[in-house]
């Protein structure tokens, strides 16, 4: 079974290539720390232990190099749709809100996604070049 992850970004937001690169790292990074889950070791403070617990897909993505795959797409409609679709298809997925601090005016956005680690035909029904969502290489 092939596995990947997908990072999605807007095109219509015109964020810097570095801005870009953070988003993308926030969104592959919460698709694994949303999982976490609270343990308690004797002697251990609670926020220094890190539990993440892997389904399949995500054990083999891990072990076989971490395949990332960056698109991106026209608009916030179609970012929310990636998500939406990943989320019906209960694809691991994260949505980014940037904050707005650096940029944006001060307005909270939502800039990017990761869809996966997953089935690689699973993500493309959503991403891929025939896939519900019209995506660009970035």
């Amino acid at each position: 079974m092939a596995v990947k992850q997908v990072l999605v970004y807007r095109r219509d937001l015109k964020m810097r290539k570095g801005k870009i690169a953070a988003q993308c790292a926030h969104a592959s990074l919460a698709v694994f720390l949303r999982r976490r889950v609270a343990v308690t070791a004797e002697g251990v403070d609670p926020d220094e232990l890190l539990v993440v617990p892997l389904d399949g897909p995500m054990q083999q993505w891990i072990a076989r190099g971490s395949a990332k795959v960056c698109l991106s797409v026209d608009d916030e409609v179609a970012l929310l749709e990636v998500h939406r679709l990943a989320q019906e298809a209960e694809i691991p997925c994260a949505l980014i809100r940037d904050a707005g601090k650096t940029e944006f005016g001060g307005v909270p956005t939502y800039t990017a996604v990761a869809v996966g680690p997953a089935e690689v035909e699973a993500i493309d029904r959503i991403t891929g070049p025939e896939g519900a969502v019209r995506t660009k290489l970035a």
